[in-house]
């Protein structure tokens, strides 16, 4: 505790990449720094470890790609930060009457594309469909990218900012159910299914949703720095919160406490107390602002103040895990190797009608007979996160992202359900394959299989998402929707002094620094 002073410019709870993000702003601008995080290690989601006993392979165990962090805040804080793109954008297999059908999608190979998807298919109306959608979505992007490092403005300002073909994109992506434009464009149902992942990652909505939350969640999805792409960390997420942690040490303004566990904040004109436990003993300090990097509902509890945000809170409904494989496994597939599948991202079950199912057995409070989920292969872009001696031994990580898991299924008894999701995904990608996936898998030093599961509820016991949630709740639009938010941050709260820096920020979710780069923008405004 002597390294800690009794007051800070700004006190920032929870370490994860937004936090630090804004720390590292902040401590650049001159101004004190504490944060206090709550586990014992820091990063959050964006953290990454050696997962298996006596392996070598440091995986990012729950966030995996990049996309929405922006090359801005790279650039502003001198980060060294690597990002690689992906030589296969997807492989979508699935299994009619025994036969495959599969339609595998390179980046930068478009004539090789169109003839995928004529395959597929047998003519090009879907191919073009398909173009015609990026297209709608690359408008999109040129607006509202640029826009969430800046103040919030109206939906109308944003719209207004759209050309005549952007308009057109505008109506169909934002205005209306996405599921509309989706089977206005494209017919079959493998690719409808492929095209519309995007909108349901890590929460519960179908297709033609009034609430338009699927619209969300693919807007989010397709903008990231103008393209949508979503690319490899170098090193894995953990590198990202290595480089925030460096530049922050360079300022020589910032303290990082773990173990921190933040039991109270007294909001106040001028200044800010916080109580925290720390070393089994209570510590209290004063700040001028304070950031939250946990979720609303967290601070809600902090300030003993509730003001409804916690009633919007949309349960998390991801499941993840995590593999390490001594091999590729073997494809049924006769049109790529087990390579080029997995380098890109691999779909599995996730046909439109099949995932429309999976949506309604879910919510009935079932776990779904086939659920859907995502794979890919972090090592097949780059392998800096295994040993020499893996790389060798032609080791693989494996990471797969599953869709329809609510908490709710799990909360009655987590880790029976687990395992009963766990062997359905397993034999889900079993179903593509010549070999199972257990049989690829690697062994720790105990002699057990190389792979760990964690449900909506794991995330929240682990790094207090609430229920799970990779959002921290309900996802906004990236514009205001309401007269008091126009010019604002989309980081502020009742209390003037505390903002929010995290997922539960207007333009939140992801690992994107958005929130943490807002945050501190409002407060320097308020400084300057």
């Amino acid at each position: 505790m002597s390294n800690i002073k009794p007051s800070y410019d700004i006190t920032i709870i929870g370490s994860g990449h937004n936090g630090l993000v804004a720390a590292c702003y902040l401590a650049k601008a001159g101004l004190s720094v504490l944060v206090l995080e709550r586990n014992a290690e820091i990063g959050g989601a964006t953290r990454s470890t050696h997962v298996f006993d006596g392996v070598d392979a440091k995986l990012s165990v729950y966030s995996y790609l990049v996309s929405l962090f922006p090359e801005k805040i790279i650039s502003d804080l001198s980060l060294n930060l690597q990002l690689r793109s992906r030589r296969t954008a997807s492989w979508t297999p699935s299994l009619e009457n025994g036969k495959m059908r599969e339609l595998l999608i390179r980046n930068g190979a478009s004539n090789g594309n169109r003839e995928a998807f004529v395959e597929l298919t047998g003519d090009e109306h879907d191919y073009r469909g398909f173009l015609e959608l990026q297209e709608m979505q690359k408008s999109l992007a040129a607006v509202v990218w640029p826009s969430l490092t800046s103040p919030l403005v109206t939906r109308e300002e944003m719209r207004g900012r759209l050309d005549r073909e952007g308009e057109r994109a505008w109506q169909a992506l934002i205005e209306e159910p996405i599921g509309g434009v989706i089977e206005r464009l494209i017919s079959d149902d493998l690719i409808r299914g492929l095209v519309f992942t995007d909108g349901r990652i890590g929460i519960s909505t179908f297709p033609h949703d009034s609430s338009l939350l699927q619209n969300r969640s693919f807007l989010y999805h397709i903008i990231g720095r103008g393209t949508g792409e979503w690319q490899v960390p170098v090193g894995g997420m953990g590198a990202l919160v290595d480089e925030l942690v460096r530049v922050a040490g360079t300022t020589g303004r910032v303290t990082i406490a773990t173990g921190a566990n933040v039991v109270s904040v007294s909001p106040g004109k001028k200044h800010s107390s916080l109580e925290f436990e720390l070393d089994g003993r209570e510590h209290e300090v004063d700040a001028r602002f304070v950031l939250c990097n946990a979720s609303a509902q967290a601070l809600e509890k902090l300030t003993g103040v509730r003001n409804g945000s916690a009633a919007d809170l949309i349960e998390g409904a991801g499941f993840k895990v995590n593999m390490l494989l001594k091999r590729l496994p073997q494809l049924r597939s006769s049109r790529c190797t087990p390579a080029e599948a997995f380098a890109g991202t691999v779909h599995i079950d996730e046909g439109y009608q099949q995932m429309l199912t999976s949506y309604h057995e879910s919510m009935a409070g079932k776990v779904p007979a086939k659920p859907p989920g995502e794979i890919y292969c972090h090592t097949l872009t780059d392998n800096s996160i295994l040993s020499d001696q893996l790389n060798q031994r032609g080791f693989h990580t494996l990471t797969l992202f599953g869709l329809d898991m609510p908490y709710r299924l799990f909360k009655k008894d987590n880790e029976r359900t687990r395992d009963e999701v766990l062997a359905k995904y397993l034999v889900g990608i079993n179903q593509y394959l010549n070999e199972s996936i257990e049989s690829c898998l690697a062994k720790d030093a105990n002699g057990d299989p190389c792979i760990e599961a964690m449900s909506p509820v794991d995330l929240e016991n682990k790094i207090h998402l609430p229920k799970g949630n990779i959002f921290h709740g309900d996802l906004t639009w990236p514009f205001s929707e309401a007269d008091e938010e126009v010019a604002q941050w989309g980081v502020e709260t009742e209390h003037p002094n505390v903002f929010l820096c995290g997922s539960s920020a207007k333009r939140g979710g992801a690992v994107s620094g958005i929130p943490g780069h807002n945050a501190a923008m409002k407060v320097l405004e308020m400084t300057r």
